[in-house]
């Protein structure tokens, strides 16, 4: 059975491609050094769509309406260009309400985009332009340490990463920041008021890493201008030893978040990257893992939920759980030393 692949790892070549979520101009060179915040591509994007019924307004049939209308696909029109005069002897005069594109005309209708505004893709990451993907973006290489979360707030940011956690289970409270991390990233535990949210933004900081969110927050971190990457999920858990060990044994050193809204179709997730001096490229991580003995594993729902352990055993067949349902299970050993059975959808590989 595939697993499910959660990448902690302490060196390992990342690649990622970023693009732009329409056509636009790529700024971006082959073979280009670029650092997290780089524009890399830009575009302009219309946020609303307005239509113009030329023909119910002059009270013509749509051909009649054709006939008269002055524009054509792609005009850019200010905000009270004629688009159309009827006939007559006080002839009405058809304007356009907004500054903006003609996308479609025809059928007596004018349709345009209005609202426009700039859009520009930035690298995410450091690393070296590999390939240009025309009119989108590009897919940018490096190397360091990568640590990949279940939830982000959609910002990227980057800066020297500072341990306040202290422990995996700790908890980050207003009262805690002071203007000495102002331009850090925090590896701050959990959070569970909004105080705490924006006392950061005021700072300001340049990221949280999180291990868990209380979900009353989740609207208040969306709004923060800082990213924020959640590494275990919602409510007071503490962090998975894997990544809370890899990332305290960093402080100090420059990290990239991008936390990027989770996608299971695309395999997107929120992840802080370490860059790392490098002699040769490391191998990648492994995309697809297959559920077998030795694989070290996290455990995704409770009673278990976040701690880290190894497969011993793949149960053959079908396993008749506590619960009553019969699922294909593994045997793990959790780190406390403890085994236990779960069944593998309960499992994502750590690695």
């Amino acid at each position: 059975m595939q697993a499910p692949v959660n990448h902690i790892v302490g060196l390992t070549s990342i690649v990622r491609e970023r693009l732009l979520p329409v056509s636009g101009t790529v700024l971006a060179r082959l073979n280009q050094k670029v650092s997290p915040n780089d524009v890399i591509a830009e575009t302009n994007w219309a946020r609303e769509h307005i239509i113009i019924d030329v023909a119910r307004t002059l009270r013509l049939s749509p051909a009649a309406a054709d006939r008269i209308i002055k524009c054509k696909v792609d005009d850019r029109l200010a905000a009270n260009a004629e688009i159309a005069v009827g006939r007559g002897l006080f002839p009405r005069t058809i304007r356009a309400p907004r500054e903006g594109r003609v996308v479609v005309v025809g059928g007596g209708q004018v349709l345009m985009e209005v609202g426009e505004t700039k859009v520009e893709l930035r690298a995410g990451i450091p690393g070296t332009i590999v390939e240009l993907v025309a009119n989108r973006g590009a897919v940018i290489q490096t190397a360091g340490a990568l640590v990949q979360g279940v939830w982000g707030n959609g910002r990227i940011d980057s800066g020297l990463l500072v341990n306040i956690a202290e422990k995996p289970d700790g908890v980050l409270t207003a009262g805690r920041l002071d203007v000495s991390l102002r331009g850090s990233i925090l590896l701050a535990g959990m959070v569970k008021d909004a105080e705490t949210l924006q006392a950061a933004g005021d700072l300001p900081v340049r990221g949280l890493i999180l291990s868990g969110l209380y979900p009353s927050l989740m609207q208040t971190a969306r709004e923060m201008r800082y990213p924020i990457m959640v590494t275990d999920g919602f409510g007071p858990l503490p962090m998975n030893s894997a990544a809370y060990k890899l990332l305290s044994t960093n402080i100090k050193r420059e990290v990239t978040i991008n936390a990027e809204v989770y996608d299971r179709y695309s395999g997107a997730r929120p992840e802080a990257i370490i860059p790392l001096p490098i002699s040769t490229d490391p191998p990648a991580p492994r995309e697809v893992e297959t559920f077998a003995p030795g694989l070290q594993v996290r455990m995704r729902r409770p009673p278990a939920l976040g701690m880290i352990g190894v497969i011993t055993a793949v149960k053959p067949g079908l396993t008749q759980l506590p619960s009553g349902l019969r699922a294909a299970s593994a045997e793990v050993r959790l780190e406390s030393g403890d085994s236990i059975v779960a069944p593998l959808v309960n499992l994502e590989v750590v690695g």
